[in-house]
């Protein structure tokens, strides 16, 4: 029976320090993705994707678009109420200037989802290339569907740091940051997403989407 014990408390041993290693290289991996720049005079993608969660997302697509990065940006996830005009007003855009350059996704509503409404998007349109803009905790994952979705098409990846995890400390709390137990958890939970997703846990999972249609 002891032995037994001791079995069974080096297992939980051994799963507990596999899983901080593996977190600790996931962390690696967000802080570290790069931003695939853009090199001028080169050619510009199919279109931008951008994954909505966050405001400097959305404006960080209509940066790049502005920047001649790709003729067209995809907005994956908006609200179903969101209308053209209001995603300008809220980014001090002129709508007219918008028109016919950003199209609005209302269907998704979670990360494969995303993936599905893109690739819809990607595969009418027959693109072959694609910016993906999302938050760089959430980029491994959001690559990971794209991906599966999307397979022979050539992705980069363009990950933006949100301003609530740039810092942790007292100082950024008084600013809108996040406190440092709900970055972790934030983090920590999408590390666990992103474990499901890899082994295609995910997919077996009822999805949301059908609520927002």
């Amino acid at each position: 029976m002891r032995r037994l014990l001791l079995t069974l408390v080096v297992v939980v041993l051994a799963l507990g320090a596999g899983l901080g290693i593996a977190f600790s290289v996931f962390l690696e991996q967000t802080r570290a993705l790069p931003v695939e720049p853009l090199r001028p005079g080169a050619a510009p993608v199919g279109a931008i994707i951008v994954l909505t969660g966050g405001a400097e997302r959305v404006e960080t697509a209509l940066r790049l678009l502005e920047a001649g990065a790709a003729p067209v940006l995809f907005v994956s996830g908006a609200h179903r109420s969101l209308t053209l005009a209001e995603l300008a007003r809220s980014h001090g855009r002129d709508a007219a200037a918008l028109t016919g350059r950003v199209v609005l996704g209302h269907a998704a509503a979670t990360t494969i989802g995303n993936a599905a409404e893109a690739a819809a998007f990607a595969q009418a349109r027959g693109l072959t290339t694609l910016r993906l803009v999302t938050a760089g905790y959430h980029m491994p994952r959001a690559m990971l569907e794209l991906r599966r979705a999307l397979p022979g098409v050539t992705l980069l990846a363009h990950p933006v740091q949100p301003a609530v995890l740039r810092r942790d400390d007292t100082a950024a709390e008084a600013e809108g940051g996040l406190p440092a137990r709900r970055r972790w958890t934030l983090l920590l939970g999408e590390f666990v997403k992103y474990g499901s997703a890899a082994a295609g846990i995910t997919r077996f999972v009822p999805a949301r989407e059908s609520a927002r249609r």
